[in-house]
Parts: C-alpha cells; sequence; structure tokens
C-alpha cells in the first residue's frame, strides 16, 4: 500500500508541473535521457521519451539550463521562458565509427571473464547519486582482437530487518532503479570519447541479487589496444514497467545557516573493494560545468570513509571473446 500511495504522490508531481521535451532535430525522435545541469552543480535527466520537469517553482534560483547527449551539440539557455520543445542537433563528428572485421562470424574464439569482486557489507558501498557516474579501467592484455560481450555491475542489497542483515533467507528491501552505462576510450589514464553513442540503459531490482549481468554483445564493442573505461551513472528509481519516475536530485533541510542540499541516495547501494591495488576507478560529477574526472584515492577525495577503509575500487567485472589470429 505504502509503494502505491508513493507512485500516485510521484505521479501526480510530474503531472502538475508542465513537461518539456527534447527531441532530434532532424528526425524528431525523442533525445532519450538527457542531462539537463543547473550550472550549479545540480541537474535532472530527461526520461526515455526525452521529457523532463523544470519551473521556477522549483528551481527559483536557476537562470540557465546546460543541455547534453550523446552524440549532440551541447545547449545553453534561460530557465525562463523554458519552451515546451528542445531541439538539438546531431555532432556529426561524433557519430559512431564503423569498423568492419572481416569474417569475424567465421573466427574462432573463447570467451574469457575478469570476475566482479562482489561483498554484502554496508560500509564498504558507495551511496549512487544523480550528480554522481563512476568509471572503471580495464586492461588489454596481449594483441588478440577482443569484443566485449557482457559487464557484471556488483550490487549490495539491505534487509527489511537490520537485525537479520546477516543471514541469507532474510527479506531485502525493494527498489526498481534505472541505470546507464557508457564506454569510454583511454586517454592518458583517463576517461575519453566514447566508444560508442548508442543508449545503454538497464533496470535493477532486488531480484538481480548481488552482480546484474549487462549483455553488450549487441553493441559491437571492441577493447582499444591500451584499454577502455566502463561507467555506471544512476539514474532514478522506476515504475513497476521501467518508466523513469520523477527524482529528485536533493532533498532540503534546515539548518542554523538556512536551507542545506543534500544529495539523494538511491538503491542498490555499490560495493567497493580493497583487493585491486592500483587506482581503476574514477569519479565525474555529470553536472558539473567542467564535467572532469577524478581518481578515486586519497588526495582527490577528502573525507571519504572507503578511502580511509582502502576500499579505493568499484569491482566491476566483464566477459569478453578473444579471436584467435588468422
Amino acid at each position: 500500500m505504502k509503494k502505491c500511495i508513493l507512485l500516485i504522490v510521484l505521479l501526480s508531481f510530474g503531472l502538475n508541473f508542465a513537461q518539456t521535451k527534447i527531441i532530434d532535430k532532424k528526425t524528431n525522435d525523442p533525445v532519450s535521457f538527457a542531462t539537463i545541469s543547473f550550472g550549479d552543480g545540480f541537474g535532472v535527466f530527461a526520461n526515455d521519451q526525452g521529457r523532463f520537469t523544470f519551473t521556477k517553482k522549483l528551481y527559483p534560483d536557476i537562470d540557465t539550463l546546460y543541455i547534453s547527449a550523446l552524440g549532440y551539440k551541447d545547449l545553453s539557455l534561460p530557465a525562463e521562458p523554458l519552451p515546451e520543445t528542445i531541439f538539438m542537433e546531431e555532432e556529426i563528428d561524433h557519430l559512431d565509427e564503423v569498423v568492419i572485421y572481416a569474417n569475424l562470424e567465421d573466427r574462432k574464439y573463447k570467451v574469457e571473464k575478469l570476475k566482479p569482486y562482489l561483498d554484502d557489507d554496508y560500509y564498504s558501498c558507495w551511496l549512487p547519486t544523480l550528480e554522481s557516474e563512476i568509471a572503471v579501467f580495464f586492461k588489454n592484455e596481449g594483441s588478440e582482437l577482443k569484443q566485449l560481450t557482457s559487464v557484471q555491475f556488483p550490487i549490495a542489497l539491505e534487509s527489511e530487518d537490520w537485525n537479520k542483515r546477516k543471514r541469507s533467507n532474510a527479506d531485502k528491501k525493494e527498489f526498481s532503479t534505472l541505470f546507464k552505462a557508457q564506454f569510454y576510450k583511454n586517454e592518458g589514464g583517463y576517461p575519453g570519447d566514447p566508444l560508442t553513442y548508442q543508449q545503454v540503459t538497464f533496470r535493477v531490482t532486488e531480484e538481480d541479487g548481488d552482480q546484474y549481468d549487462l549483455d553488450v554483445t549487441s553493441n559491437q564493442i571492441f577493447i582499444p589496444e591500451n584499454g577502455l573505461f566502463i561507467s555506471i551513472q544512476v539514474m532514478g528509481y522506476t515504475d513497476e514497467q521501467g518508466n523513469l519516475l520523477p527524482n529528485k536530485q536533493y532533498k532540503e533541510i534546515k539548518s542554523r545557516s538556512g536551507m542545506v542540499k543534500i544529495p539523494t541516495n538511491f538503491r542498490p547501494l555499490l560495493p567497493f573493494t580493497d583487493e585491486i591495488r592500483e587506482t581503476r576507478t574514477f569519479i565525474k560529477r555529470v553536472f558539473q560545468y567542467t564535467n572532469e574526472w577524478s581518481p578515486f584515492q586519497k588526495g582527490s577525495f577528502q573525507g571519504s570513509t572507503l578511502l580511509k577503509a582502502g576500499k579505493n575500487n568499484y569491482g566491476m567485472g566483464i566477459s569478453y571473446r578473444k579471436y584467435k589470429d588468422e
């Protein structure tokens, strides 16, 4: 009953305010999951239909919106008056490269896997927020052609009853959360340009257990010589059909010095590990204007309880086809 009431409230919230739609200027197709930044480190995401909700009543201190999406030119426009429809143009230079491998279907290969690092300890986990994107680096060992086939994202479930959290058969808290995965080139040891401009989103629930397996075989992603970065970014909670609900990036709490904005944490939690020595994990604040990546290490993230405990990497895993040389 509580879930039904919450869903009705959220839907009503979305219906009581006019929505803006972002579409492709050439095709009139919706631009799904575009990022709408407010220029102050905060923002929202469009849903799969390119729609988002913004009003001056909700965000009275925002004057300009900055809109970005994979494969499109960035936009900036006044927050008021905001048009009902926003048109975005394709960035021609950023269209997917076409790579052709002759007789690839006939070539022999074997499947190899780098296993994920799993952990169900609440205190070893990153609490996902809308503002953060987490990227993990994977080396390319050897000269063979390798095609990425799946990504294993570790997740940690929480027990309904905290006192029973160590029991494997304890009932888990329910959630339905949409994530986005992106794949980047390695440019100087940092995530660079995207390897693909296809939208890759997936919905995670408590029924997925301690990891989510994302099949990317059809995306035709080949691991570059110098490796690649794979990222995960939370988009927000969804309804039972997987449709993105209106999700607030932060909640406001009264303090002695005034109203304080606290980032909203989403479930599931993402377990970090201390079993990887080198720094492979990078963090980006997606709504920041500079939008730069930072290595997750001491000195870059002061006060991080994960780093204090030596948990310096998100334990993502991958599977790939390693083709034999012709």
